[in-house]
């Protein structure tokens, strides 16, 4: 007499298939993320994730009909796909970096015991959207939405260091290097250089120059196009500060690197 457990049987066995078919589609997508492997031969597939030559086709095939794949007749090569880059650009829009940053500036000031800021640009100025300032008697404070020029401060060099190099020459052809304390540097070589070291170190760092007896240290958060979508800052009182910018500037850039690849942002090997 016939029961029903064989076809509950077929059935797991089905959807585990069906699984595993997915998982296999995934992890073919996900090879193409690297930006090392813009285009991809079925061989080099077939290698990389242990799969037969005939599954890799069938899982392309499949790809293709959705469009998230593509395939350059000529070289026979595969590329990601229209579709795959509306999901990646749907995904993008739904980004949101002061959300994103809120508990990450928590978490740094509270591991620091310093103020933790966001800035984001506005042309060729930038505006605190955000901080967190830790419990303690003595403390720095920003006011947030007030514009500041992207010469003047760490959070502001921050920004203008990761810029194109047009518009660095730009701001320096278009903007006036105007001072916000005696401290604030001016001079357009000076600057320059300043953020060739900016970008080499990987944060940009500044005493009283924009407000007088603060010091911190900022870095970019950095978009999928390399760009900076926004600069997470530390600070605190410039004597105290001075003993602590080099334990602040490695927990900021861990925090940074942490939310430019939330961003869409492929580090370079090597990089700070």
């Amino acid at each position: 007499m016939p029961t029903t457990e064989h076809p509950r049987r077929r059935g797991a066995d089905g959807a585990s298939q069906t699984v595993a078919t997915v998982e296999r589609a995934a992890d073919v997508l996900v090879l193409f993320a690297d930006p090392a492997a813009r285009t991809l031969g079925v061989t080099e597939i077939a290698e990389r994730l242990e799969l037969s030559k005939a599954a890799v086709h069938r899982i392309l095939a499949s790809l293709r009909l959705r469009g998230l794949i593509d395939l350059d007749e000529q070289s026979r090569r595969y590329s990601l796909g229209l579709t795959a880059m509306r999901l990646g650009l749907a995904y993008l829009d739904r980004l949101d970096l002061r959300r994103l940053a809120a508990p990450e500036l928590v978490a740094l000031s509270t591991a620091l015991s310093e103020t933790a800021t966001l800035s984001i640009r506005t042309g060729y100025a930038r505006v605190y959207v955000d901080q967190v300032t830790p419990s303690r008697e003595v403390i720095m404070s920003v006011t947030l939405g007030v514009p500041y020029p992207l010469h003047a401060g760490a959070s502001s060099r921050a920004f203008l260091a990761f810029l194109a190099e047009e518009e660095i020459d730009d701001y320096f052809a278009t903007q006036p290097l105007t001072r916000l304390t005696g401290s604030t540097p001016v001079e357009e070589g000076a600057l320059r250089a300043d953020l060739a070291a900016v970008r080499r170190r990987g944060y940009a760092r500044s005493q009283a120059e924009r407000q007088p007896g603060s010091a911190s240290v900022a870095a970019p958060v950095l978009d999928h196009h390399g760009r900076p979508a926004g600069v997470i800052s530390v600070c605190g009182p410039l004597e105290r500060f001075r003993g602590e910018e080099e334990r602040c500037a490695r927990a900021l850039l861990e925090t940074t690197r942490t939310l430019s690849a939330r961003m869409g942002h492929a580090a370079a090997e090597g990089a700070p």
